[in-house]
């Protein structure tokens, strides 16, 4: 019986939930045709080699920072990824060819809804890349309004010098989409009034890794209830799994 295999396509790679993540499924299902590697590429123009250069791969993982410029190479992409415009699984079809899906839309609506109340109509999304153009796709599915947050104001979204008092009044969901506070980088965090979290904030980190950021702890400070990413990343796997194995 030939190896299915199945990897991670990123950079910087080293300590990523997938590999883990998957190896132990693999495992624990007896799974034992199935491996699953870290592709770690300086520049998403070594994507075409590393296809090229595995023939029994079945599936792989897009993450930060290729999940925008990996869709060129692809043949196809699903209904859902070209409206998000951005992707984090990928499927090699029977003919050999490739179609993009996303399912971090997926794993962070599901893991969002337990949390909101009535209130938690609008969210500020702090980060305008991939995962971003992601939790905007499920807010959008939820019904819930959302302004974009980056380092400069352009169309659409806003600039973190413009964040005060009364934004914290009209938005009461603020997610991180920024790899910022992300291992080993542990003391970063994005620049935004932490002082006016209240009990009725959701703050949302998609970063897994440290299990508390520095933008988790100071929410939670002011008694937002928080929630990381790892439970999205779970939610994302297992629709990727699903995906491959269609």
């Amino acid at each position: 019986m030939s190896t299915r295999q199945f990897g991670l396509i990123g950079k910087n790679i080293s300590y990523s939930f997938s590999k883990k993540y998957f190896t132990e499924k693999f495992a624990s299902g007896a799974l034992t045709d199935c491996t699953y590697e870290n592709f770690d590429i300086a520049s998403i123009e070594e994507f075409p080699e590393i296809v090229a250069h595995h023939p029994n791969l079945k599936g792989v993982n897009v993450t930060i920072p290729y999940k925008e410029s990996v869709i060129p190479y692809l043949d196809k992409l699903s209904k859902k990824a070209a409206q998000i415009g951005a992707v984090n699984v990928i499927r090699f079809t029977k003919n050999g060819k490739l179609k993009g899906y996303n399912s971090d839309y997926y794993g962070f609506m599901k893991s969002l809804q337990p949390l909101l109340q009535s209130h938690h109509r609008k969210a500020l999304l702090l980060g305008t890349g991939g995962a971003a153009k992601a939790v905007a796709f499920a807010l959008d599915e939820l019904g819930i309004l959302y302004t974009f947050v980056s380092r400069n104001a352009g169309e659409g979204h806003m600039d973190y010098n413009r964040i005060n008092a009364t934004t914290f009044d009209n938005y009461h969901i603020i997610i991180n989409c920024t790899p910022l506070g992300t291992s080993p980088d542990t003391k970063a965090f994005p620049p935004i009034p932490y002082d006016y979290f209240t009990d009725k904030h959701i703050a949302f980190d998609l970063i897994y890794n440290p299990e508390e950021t520095v933008f988790l702890k100071k929410a939670k400070q002011h008694g937002a209830i928080v929630k990381n990413g790892y439970e999205m990343l779970v939610l994302q796997a297992e629709k990727a799994w699903k995906i491959w194995n269609k």
